[in-house]
C-alpha cells in the first residue's frame, strides 16, 4: 500500500519538529521544504532525521528540498512558513509580511498538489488560513488551520497541573479565534466525566483560561529568543494523522464557517470531524448565552483581522 505523502512548508523549528513527529509515527513519507535562500538547510535536517530511523525504528522516508516540484501530489501539506513578530514590528507589518508569504505558498500548492488537504499554522492564524483558502481556490473542507488542538492541549495541561491528575482524563474544548479572544467552553470540559465546574471554582478557572490564552507569549518570554514549537508541531501531527489514517477525529480546528454558528464566511475555531477529506463535518453546539456572546466577540475580532489583511494586500 502506498504511503501517504506529507509535505511541510517551512523547515524552521515548528516545521522540522512536525516532520519528526510525522516520521516517527510513520504517518507517511515526508518532504521538508524551505525557501531557496536557505540552500541546503532543509536537506541537512531531513538527512539528520533519516539517520535517526534505525535507532527509533521507523521506515518513513524524509527528504529536504527548496523546490516545490518535490512536493507534487502531496496528500497533506502543513504550512508553517512565515516570520515571527520581531521587536519594533507592528501587528500590521507582521500581518502584511506573512500574508504575502502565505500567498506565494498557496500559489505553489495550487499548481503542484491540487488535491491536497492543507493545514495552516502560520500566524496570525485565522487570517492566514483565510488567505490560503482564497488563493488556492480549494474546497474549503480541504483547507483548515491548526490552533484549537494546540490551545486545547495547553488548557488540558494547565487543568491537569491544577488538579494533579492525568492529562488523559481531561476532555476540554476551546473555540473562536486563536489568541486573546479564544473562548473556553466550560459546558464541554470535564475530568473523567466530572464537569470541571465541580472541581475548580470559577475564579481559579478564569485564571487558568487566561494563562491558556497567553500560553504562547509565556513561552516566548521564557525562551527569550524563540517561540513554542514542540506542542504546535505535535498538534499538527495529530491533524495529519487524522487525514492520513482517516481517523474521523473530533477535534477543534480553524474551519470555514458560513451558516454554522452564523459566522458568515470566515475561518474560526470550532469542533469538527476530521478525516481523509479534511474537515468532513462541523459540529454545532448549543452554547450558553455567555459562551455565545464570547464566541461572537471572537468572530468579530477575526473579521476585523481579515479586513485589515485584505486592505494591506491591496495597497
Amino acid at each position: 500500500m502506498r504511503r501517504a505523502k506529507i509535505s511541510i512548508i517551512g523547515a524552521g523549528n515548528v516545521g522540522a519538529t512536525c516532520a519528526h513527529w510525522c516520521a516517527a509515527g510513520e504517518l507517511g513519507d515526508v518532504v521538508l521544504l524551505d525557501i531557496p535562500q536557505t540552500e541546503d538547510m532543509p536537506r541537512g535536517k531531513a538527512l539528520d532525521l533519516m539517520q535517526s530511523s534505525p535507532i527509533m525504528g521507523f521506515d518513513s522516508n524524509i527528504v529536504g528540498t527548496t523546490d516545490y516540484a518535490d512536493t507534487a501530489d502531496s496528500d497533506v501539506i502543513v504550512v508553517t512558513a512565515g516570520i515571527p513578530r520581531k521587536p519594533g514590528m507592528s501587528r500590521d507589518d507582521l500581518l502584511s509580511t506573512n500574508a504575502k508569504i502565505v500567498t506565494s505558498v498557496a500559489e505553489n500548492i495550487r499548481q503542484t498538489s491540487p488535491e491536497a488537504v492543507v493545514i495552516v499554522v502560520s500566524n496570525p492564524l485565522d487570517a492566514m488560513v483565510q488567505q490560503m483558502w482564497k488563493v488556492t481556490g480549494f474546497d474549503h473542507r480541504r483547507v483548515c488551520g491548526q490552533a484549537g488542538v494546540l490551545d486545547t492541549a495547553r488548557y488540558r495541561t494547565f487543568l491537569a497541573m491544577e488538579l494533579g491528575v492525568s492529562v488523559e482524563d481531561i476532555s476540554a474544548l476551546l473555540m473562536g479565534g486563536h489568541g486573546d479572544t479564544m473562548v473556553p467552553i466550560p459546558s464541554c470540559t470535564s475530568v473523567g466525566g466530572i464537569p470541571i465546574t465541580q472541581l475548580i471554582d470559577p475564579a481559579r478557572l478564569d485564571e487558568i483560561v487566561e494563562r491558556t490564552r497567553k500560553g504562547g507569549a509565556e513561552i516566548v518570554s521564557l525562551l527569550k529568543t524563540g517561540s513554542a514549537y514542540y506542542a504546535p508541531a505535535a498538534a499538527c501531527a495529530q491533524m495529519v494523522e487524522a487525514v492520513t489514517k482517516d481517523k474521523k477525529r473530533v477535534i477543534p480546528v480553524a474551519a470555514y464557517c458560513d451558516q454554522p454558528y452564523n459566522v458568515g464566511g470566515y475561518y474560526v475555531g470550532v469542533p469538527v470531524v476530521m478525516g481523509s477529506g479534511g474537515v468532513e463535518k462541523i459540529i454545532e453546539l448549543k452554547l450558553t448565552e455567555e459562551e455565545t456572546s464570547a464566541f461572537r466577540h471572537s468572530v468579530d475580532a477575526v473579521q476585523s483581522l481579515v479586513a485589515t489583511m485584505e486592505k494591506l494586500l491591496s495597497e
